[in-house]
This record gives C-alpha cells, sequence and structure tokens, in this order.
C-alpha cells in the first residue's frame, strides 16, 4: 500500500510540475542543494530555448549549499528569456543569492515574505593547513557574495559587509527599501 500511496504523489507532483513548466513558471520552495540546482537548471534551459516570454520563479527557500545557489543564480542571467522571482514566505541566504539574480524590476515579493541575509558559514575540521585553506575560501566567498549584494541592491560592499557580520533579517517593506525587492504585490494579476 505504501508503494501506491508513494507513486500517486510522484504522479501527482510530476502532473503538477509539468502544468508549471507549460505555464513557464517553477518553484523553489526547499533548501538549496545540488539536485535542486540540476532541475532548476533544466528547466530554465528548456524553457528558454521554446520561448523568450518571461519565466516566473517562485522562491521560498531557507537557504543552503552556496555553490548551488550559484548555478541558479548564474543560470537566471544566462538565459535570454527575462526571469522574473516571486518571493514567499521566507527568502534566505542561497536563497536570497537566487533572488537578486533577476534585475531589481523584476524582483517581486508578497507582503509577508522575511528575507535573511548573512555571511557563509562553514564546518571545517582536519589538519591546520586544511583549515587555513578553507578559512580563505570562505573569506574570498564571503567578499563576492557581499560585492554580488551591493551590485543587486545599489547598497556600498561595506554596508552589506557590516549588515550581513550577523543574521540580518528584513521584512517585505524593509527589502524594497534596502534594493532588495523591485515591488510588493498581492496578486499575480500585478505581475509585469
Amino acid at each position: 500500500m505504501p508503494q501506491d500511496a508513494d507513486r500517486k504523489t510522484t504522479h501527482v507532483t510530476d502532473s503538477l510540475r509539468e502544468r508549471l513548466y507549460k505555464q513557464r513558471s517553477l518553484v523553489i520552495s526547499s533548501d538549496i542543494n545540488q539536485a535542486l540546482a540540476g532541475e532548476v537548471t533544466m528547466q530554465l534551459l528548456a524553457m528558454a530555448n521554446e520561448s523568450e516570454e518571461p519565466i516566473t520563479l517562485f522562491i521560498n527557500s531557507q537557504g543552503g549549499h552556496v555553490e548551488s545557489g550559484d548555478t541558479i543564480h548564474d543560470m537566471i542571467r544566462f538565459v535570454r528569456a527575462p526571469v522574473r522571482i516571486v518571493g514567499t514566505g521566507w527568502v534566505a541566504s542561497a536563497g536570497a543569492l537566487i533572488y537578486v539574480a533577476a534585475e531589481k524590476p523584476n524582483r517581486y515579493c508578497l507582503p509577508n515574505t522575511r528575507f535573511l541575509l548573512h555571511q557563509p558559514s562553514g564546518g571545517m575540521s582536519g589538519q591546520f593547513s586544511d583549515v587555513e585553506i578553507e578559512t580563505q575560501q570562505i573569506l574570498s566567498m564571503r567578499d563576492r557574495l557581499n560585492r554580488i549584494m551591493a551590485r543587486q541592491t545599489g547598497q556600498t560592499v561595506q554596508r552589506i559587509e557590516n549588515d550581513t557580520r550577523r543574521n540580518y533579517w528584513l521584512d517585505a517593506q524593509g527589502a524594497k527599501e534596502y534594493g532588495l525587492v523591485g515591488q510588493i504585490i498581492e496578486s499575480i494579476s500585478e505581475l509585469k
């Protein structure tokens, strides 16, 4: 019986994914990992290959693996079709990196969305020389992410660096004032 339930769930999920694909929409509602990056990349490439009509990505994510977020961020900027991103729930960490891939006029959020910006973290162990290498990689990653956020929000790198020393939470209005959000919307009819 559990196998039948799993098959039914898979069929429903695949059916919904297909319907969203036809509407040129996709959803990220989980942690950011390599499997998700591969799936989103394939969908973006396929949709952009079919048409240059806008693609709408809905994101509600607690974040996750930075390099997987980089993959999705870069692919959004790579494809010819414009990508509109709608934040909902919370858009945190690597999720925020994905969110800012869209140009500001194409960055939307729903009224109760919260955003979390912070510096990357890592769980390092091993020999001192390995820990030292990992530390340098994290510092380099932090600098790169701060520059991306500064470019996409209009804030200075110094402001981003100061704000992200600790968890930096923004509600929808605060995120709009910060330059993260282009427009707060309440209805899909407001997407342009």
